[in-house]
């Protein structure tokens, strides 16, 4: 694989990382009263451009997130690691397109909010779907959500994501253990996020309404309503863990070639 696109791909797991460990924090904060609220992706965006030098940072996470799609896409057309084509790999193949057109998406949303800070109001929010059929497009996304959520907890549970890092090459005992630790607690803590948004979905599809879509930022309400701060403290913990796992991804990740 050419150096350039693991260096593209090492700058998306770095800024992916950014995201998901303020996301983490903020939350995190804001379920012991530290904070006004918990953010979602976008939130984290706008909390980025509101401090010093923000567009500036905003810019840099937001060249990392498109860093991340192409990766994605990479993934997904070239199959530079050799996944092959079956039910399985093609599978997995499809999910990594989809994920590069969300983060083709949030970088750039980081951009055009670089020049037009302006826009970011909601008063539009929900109007961006026709209602014919709506129910069958929120009920393909819930169960879109719930096959990832399960999917991740898949990979908790076999450890496949380790694979990535080739441990047995890495001779400090301290590191292999903060890899696996930082994603078990991150993917999981994810993967319950993923379920509640999914839930949303259902929920939505079921009153065929846009008014009920709902993201991280209120899959942590959700949870704090439900069962209390102890609990969104702990997945916001591990979305920080997940955060700090994608970082560890950036340095440690072995690529096929």
């Amino acid at each position: 694989m050419d150096d350039k696109v693991k260096h593209i791909a090492r700058a998306g797991f770095a800024s992916k990382g950014t995201v998901y460990a303020l996301t983490g924090i903020l939350a995190l904060g804001a379920a012991f009263g530290l904070g006004s609220q918990s953010q979602g992706k976008l939130g984290v965006l706008k909390f980025l451009q509101d401090q010093p030098f923000g567009n500036v940072l905003l810019g840099i996470v937001g060249l990392g997130l498109l860093c991340y799609a192409f990766w994605r896409f990479y993934q997904s057309i070239k199959d530079p690691e050799g996944m092959g084509s079956d039910g399985k790999a093609l599978g997995k193949r499809i999910g990594f397109f989809i994920s590069g057109l969300v983060y083709l998406a949030l970088g750039i949303y980081a951009f055009y909010q670089i020049f037009n800070p302006a826009s970011g109001g909601q008063s539009n929010k929900g109007k961006f779907l026709p209602t014919e059929y709506l129910d069958y497009v929120f009920y393909a996304v819930a169960i879109g959500l719930a096959i990832k959520a399960l999917f991740q907890l898949v990979k908790v549970i076999k450890g496949d994501f380790l694979q990535k890092f080739r441990l047995s090459t890495l001779s400090d005992m301290n590191t292999r253990n903060v890899i696996k630790w930082l994603g078990y607690a991150g993917l999981s803590s994810r993967a319950v996020v993923t379920g509640v948004i999914a839930y949303f979905f259902f929920r939505a599809a079921d009153t065929a309404s846009q008014n009920d879509i709902k993201g991280t930022a209120e899959a942590f309400s959700f949870l704090r309503q439900s069962s209390g701060p102890w609990l969104v403290g702990l997945v916001a913990f591990g979305l920080i863990c997940y955060g700090a796992y994608m970082f560890i991804m950036a340095k440690y990740r072995h690529f096929d070639d």
